[in-house]
């Protein structure tokens, strides 16, 4: 056995003796130059979280060969870089060398003097292949002092590739807080904020895009285990309401629509339902919930997008307020912003200004908007009144999340890994709680995308069991800080947003369709909420990395507002019939009307007008209508008045208005034939009439004074024309005088 054990000691000191200057930090395989055979080192567990003076260290993890090259006479071996951190800015400023050659990252010092702190390999390590190590750090190993602080720790692997002398070939880092012998001087107040969102779904009604919703509310979905750490733990949701919308739609029931058009059945219904009241339970536990503007719009990129879209921030606050601080006061009215859409441009017009604003919303920004140098101090407390040139207080009452308390490991490509981000949490809330006798408190708030299936924020809610920790909520972070100082407002680029060009371009049409569909009611409050929530819901930045989705969901919801507004039309019998066909009319004359009807098949009564424009020709005046209002069912069929100076065929477009000019629906093609003899024509009629009348006259005038002069000539007695002709009893009529005679004679 101690023959066993010498040779072991042997062959790994002898190892070691190579690998005395090696480095030790956390990066990933792709890190190394592409000619560089590379293994990559992963930390499973390490514990405990923050040893104390004497303590022994357990680590554990797997080591897998990522090149294509086998590694001879592998191991494993615990490593520290022994520089004592005593503050957060010195864990910010923890280099991640990048861009330093791995066999040449020596800030981490291997452990070579106890054989717990190695761990040769029994065989060489052949590509792909993946095997476990275990090491375990004495105390005295570490060579450190006994006073709080935080170290930088790690694992590296040594092996030797063909044709190449010994080497290191991979390195993970963790933080590794040291609790000293003297205790830790105050708690600290600690608020995780926890976001429950997700990119909109729901089409309409009971129609739904696709299942993602219902799948993310599963106990094993994204939404169902961040849900159930405020089973366990105080914490702060802050959440989308318009998902809270479509969460409850999933519960009364919806179906799926296909591309085709067909619908299928949907099958969240009861995890909806389960979701929801659990939801409710967690409310009734204490835990705050903060309700973002509604549909999680992209802040920053509708406000850099100017008129109209910039209005559509303050609409989706007072949507919020209305939906949420009204109905159910136990919400608070959230904003939250990170990176550059923190700059003041943005939280100046977003906080306030909005209908239903009030002094107690809240505020959430993250400290990594702001550069290292100008970050505000957030080792007592996270409020500040921002300053926001510009707008109405020029200040802005803000809670700042530190960043660093998401932030992961000292490596690259760690801000998400469960194990590194308990042990930074735990590293900078113990130099928080060492730093001072005076109130602490931090607010954590996981940044957008940051963590996808909850395993990291499951991390950080299990961290507020940590001694010096003590678990709270906003609403009590900010209550602590009455007066809070004034700080500068982070720099941004010049625009900020999420959403693509091609993405802000559809939500225009959807914002002037819907807007048509408002003005054109007579009570502006009847607009369809399912328009209003869509429109909102087509802004969400959640539509990050889902394009298509996102421009299926616009195109869908204008198609739709489109459809609402066309039931506001011209009647025309070929279109109706299915005919895109012109409406013939005929104008009599220089000037002159011809009807059209408008019918309103919507539910609700609309005020609309008709305005008539030429499309061909210049000369052709119409006089303008008034507006009028039309119950639903109700058709208008006013006359219209125009006038032309030339004879021929005139085109134009007949368009329904809203009151305000706004154009509803398509325009109407007309053809207007105009006959232009009015003048000419009316004088013709008249002389052909004055000819008629005048001969007609004259001709009666000479009648009468032929009767005059020869009153014989009319008979008193009227014949019987059937029995008192002489032919009629058999004798021969005698022939009277011609009516030649005297016609055109001197007496006549």
């Amino acid at each position: 056995m101690f023959r066993r054990r010498l040779r072991l000691s042997a062959v790994a000191g002898a190892c070691l003796l190579v690998a005395a200057s090696a480095a030790t930090s956390g990066a990933p395989a792709g890190a190394a130059p592409a000619d560089e055979p590379t293994v990559q080192v992963t930390i499973d567990s390490f514990g405990p979280v923050a040893p104390k003076p004497g303590q022994p260290v357990v680590i554990k993890g797997r080591v897998t060969n990522t090149s294509s090259v086998t590694f001879n006479d592998p191991q494993a071996l615990a490593c520290i870089d022994r520089t004592r951190l005593a503050s957060t800015a010195a864990l910010d400023a923890i280099p991640t060398e990048q861009n330093i050659p791995l066999n040449d990252r020596d800030s981490c010092s291997n452990l070579t003097n106890d054989e717990q702190t190695f761990q040769p390999f029994d065989k060489p390590l052949a590509p792909k292949e993946t095997v476990a190590f275990s090491l375990t750090v004495p105390w005295k190993e570490w060579r450190i002092t006994d006073q709080t602080g935080v170290y930088v720790v790690g694992v590296t692997f040594r092996g030797q590739p063909p044709e190449n002398g010994r080497m290191m070939a991979g390195r993970a880092r963790v933080l590794m807080p040291v609790l000293g012998k003297q205790p830790l001087t105050r708690a600290v107040n600690t608020a995780l904020v926890i976001p429950l969102r997700h990119r909109p779904t729901q089409l309409g009604g009971r129609n739904f895009a696709n299942e993602s919703l219902a799948q993310a509310l599963a106990p094993t979905g994204s939404l169902g285990r961040l849900l159930a750490l405020g089973k366990k733990h105080r914490v702060t949701w802050l959440v989308d309401p318009a998902m809270l919308d479509e969460i409850r739609q999933l519960a009364k029931g919806y179906v799926i629509l296909g591309q085709n058009g067909q619908t299928t059945p949907g099958t969240g219904q009861a995890v909806a339902t389960s979701w929801l009241q659990e939801f409710d339970a967690g409310r009734t536990r204490g835990n705050q919930v903060v309700l973002l503007p509604y549909g999680d719009p992209d802040v920053a990129g509708l406000l850099d997008a100017g008129d109209p879209l910039k209005k559509l921030v303050a609409q989706a606050r007072t949507k919020t307020e209305r939906s949420g601080g009204e109905l159910a006061p136990g919400f608070t009215n959230g904003l939250a912003l990170e990176g550059g859409a923190a700059a003041s441009r943005y939280l100046g017009a977003a906080s306030g200004g909005f209908a239903g604003s009030t002094p107690n919303d809240l505020n959430l920004v993250t400290s990594s908007s702001w550069s290292a140098a100008d970050r505000p101090v957030l080792t007592s407390t996270p409020v500040y009144d921002v300053l926001t040139p510009g707008s109405p207080d020029q200040s802005v009452r803000t809670v700042i999340a530190d960043s660093s308390l998401t932030a992961g490991g000292p490596d690259a490509g760690t801000a998400d890994n469960p194990l590194q981000v308990r042990q930074r949490f735990a590293a900078v809330t113990a130099l928080i709680a060492a730093a001072g006798k005076t109130t602490a408190s931090v607010v954590a708030l996981p940044p957008r995308g940051w963590d996808s299936d909850g395993a990291a924020t499951t991390a950080l809610a299990a961290s507020l069991s940590l001694p010096w920790i003590k678990a709270t909520d906003v609403a009590a972070v900010v209550a602590a800080a009455p007066r809070p100082q004034t700080a500068k407002p982070p720099t941004a680029r010049r625009t900020n947003g999420t959403l693509t060009e091609s993405q802000l371009n559809g939500i225009k049409q959807l914002d002037t369709a819907t807007t048509t569909m408002r003005n054109l009611l007579v009570d502006a409050t009847q607009l369809p909420e399912v328009m209003a929530q869509a429109l909102l819901r087509s802004t969400s930045a959640g539509w990050a990395g889902f394009p298509d989705e996102a421009r299926a969901f616009t195109a869908i919801e204008l198609g739709s507002a489109n459809q609402q507004l066309g039931k506001v039309r011209l009647v025309n019998a070929s279109v109706d019939r299915g005919l895109r066909k012109e409406i013939k009319v005929n104008l009599a004359g220089s000037k002159g009307t011809f009807p059209l009807t408008i019918t309103n098949d919507t539910e609700s009564s609309v005020r609309v007008g008709i305005v008539v424009t030429p499309a061909n020709r210049s000369d052709l005046k119409i006089q303008p209508l008034g507006t009028v209002v039309l119950a639903p069912g109700q058709k208008w069929t006013p006359r219209i008045t125009a006038s032309a100076e030339q004879n021929g065929l005139i085109r134009a477009n007949a368009q329904v208005t809203t009151a305000g000019g706004e154009p509803v629906g398509k325009s109407q093609e007309l053809l207007i034939q105009a006959s232009q003899y009015g003048s000419v024509g009316w004088i013709l009629v008249g002389a052909a009439c004055a000819l008629l009348f005048g001969t007609s006259f004259v001709r009666i005038y000479r009648r009468v004074r032929i009767e005059r002069r020869n009153p014989a000539a009319v008979s008193t007695e009227t014949a019987d024309p059937a029995h008192d002709r002489p032919e009629a009893n058999d004798v021969p009529e005698t022939p009277g005088p011609s009516l030649k005679e005297g016609v055109g004679s001197k007496d006549g």
